[in-house]
């Protein structure tokens, strides 16, 4: 029988593969002191940091933006572990490797041994590949360290978030992003030190603006703008890294934004509230930062939709019209062209007179309706269309409106048990003051056909 062909080792997810290292990955710091940015977490005196040093974090869950640290911070984590550190990919790797693992950690339980599982981008483990670590971190059998991009709320099991402290990295700043740059421009041993190659202030300050926050994009910049500068140096220039220079490495910087995560529900939340608070940049702002990252310009309307009944409402009854028409009008042209009536829109909506009056009554209404369920329709606005149904006087006293000169006759329309209700009661502002009127003009007939 033929032997099975070994396969080669997996690299682990902290080491990259021989000679083909990029520059972001031989700039992972090492030691704490060496982690630039999250000293909210880091600093000294952090429990976080004191935990790290001591080599017992307990179970823990990274979550930030791409490029906030939480790898990094896990592999210096590895360095101070007291037991066997387990790097694991929730890409590449599931349920049959956690057996495995659990398998091996029970081993080294025998002697005393602890285990470190750390899984990078745990977010793209189902539930079920969840469900399959709970026991063993419930246990103490593993000590769990994660990393997310995602909101750990809408992405983790709670049974499993429950027993993790969450840490959120924050996107970097871009004086720390500078200062990571400046960094690996002059390390010999693991950066550009030793290629001869220096950049302009400018230049740093410009790549770690553009950044957005991200070490490792500003990172893989400047080892591509290093590889053009020194294109020059080559055609007989300086190996100097200019803005032009970083312009053109960088290209094009990428929406931040993901349609069914946590920028989704933040920013639909920040463009709704600009809108309620009749912020016209703001909204603009926001509405452009959704359609730039991809979101559905229909989800977009729908919830404009939402907006003018229940924040504009009466106020201004041309709100609900003027979204449909944006919304139709989207749908005739598609993008871009259309993008330009739910801008159109958008600005209505943030200018429009705000209220609420209508959405107010709207769920007075249902909840009077949900403590009365038995209230009976007052006889005589019943509607008699049999013999019996006029025996029993239905519609007896009904006063219909149009044979009065002011078409309104005061009568009662709601059952006993909710007749002294007002669930409408008209703002100040915008056409609501209009309806202010006409009731009042209303409750003046009814007081003098009381008399």
């Amino acid at each position: 029988m033929a032997r099975a062909k070994p396969q080669p080792k997996q690299p682990s997810v902290f080491e990259p593969i021989a000679g083909r290292a990029p520059l972001a990955a031989r700039m992972r710091p090492r030691t704490l002191d060496e982690v630039v940015g999250q000293q909210q977490i880091l600093g000294p005196g952090r429990a976080l940091r004191q935990a790290i040093e001591s080599g017992d974090t307990g179970s823990i869950l990274f979550w930030g933006p791409p490029g906030s640290g939480k790898t990094t911070i896990a592999r210096v984590i590895a360095h101070y572990a007291k037991g066997e550190f387990v790097p694991f990919s929730a890409v590449t790797e599931g349920v049959q490797r956690i057996r495995e693992v659990v398998a091996e950690a029970e081993k080294r339980l025998v002697f005393g041994q602890r285990t470190v599982i750390f899984i990078d981008e745990i977010h793209r483990f189902n539930r079920g590949q969840q469900d399959a670590l709970l026991p063993h971190v419930e246990a103490g059998l593993l000590t769990l360290i994660g990393a997310t991009t995602e909101n750990p709320s809408f992405e983790i099991n709670g049974a499993l978030l429950s027993r993790m402290r969450v840490f959120v990295l924050e996107a970097l700043a871009p004086a720390d992003i500078a200062s990571l740059l400046r960094r690996a421009l002059t390390d010999p041993m693991h950066g550009l030190g030793e290629d001869g190659v220096t950049a302009n202030d400018d230049a740093v300050e410009l790549l770690a603006t553009e950044a957005d926050g991200d070490a490792r994009r500003a990172l893989t910049v400047l080892e591509a703008a290093a590889t053009l500068a020194g294109s020059a140096r080559a055609n007989g220039g300086e190996a100097v890294i200019t803005r032009e220079i970083v312009r053109e490495a960088a290209q094009l910087r990428f929406a931040h934004y993901d349609k069914s995560g946590e920028q989704h529900y933040g920013m639909i939340s920040a463009y709704h509230k600009a809108l309620r608070g009749s912020d016209a940049n703001g909204s603009l702002y926001w509405l452009a930062r959704m359609i730039q990252g991809g979101e559905d310009p229909l989800y977009i309307l729908r919830r404009m939709i939402r907006l003018a009944t229940e924040d504009i409402g009466l106020a201004d009854p041309r709100a609900l019209e003027v979204t449909i028409a944006a919304r139709d009008a989207y749908q005739q042209l598609g993008s871009p062209e259309g993008e330009l009536a739910i801008a159109e829109a958008c600005v209505y909506l943030a200018t429009a007179p705000k209220s609420n009056r209508v959405y107010v009554a709207w769920k007075a209404a249902m909840d009077a309706a949900t403590a009365t369920p038995a209230a009976q329709v007052p006889k005589h606005i019943r509607n008699a269309v049999t013999n019996l149904m006029k025996d029993l006087k239905y519609g007896a006293g009904y006063q219909y409106a149009h044979d009065v000169p002011e078409a309104y006759v005061p009568q009662e329309y709601m059952p006993d048990e909710v007749k002294e209700r007002d669930f409408y009661v008209p703002g100040d502002f915008g056409f609501e003051k209009d309806i202010a009127k006409r009731m009042a003009w209303w409750a003046e007939l009814r007081r003098k056909s009381a008399e």
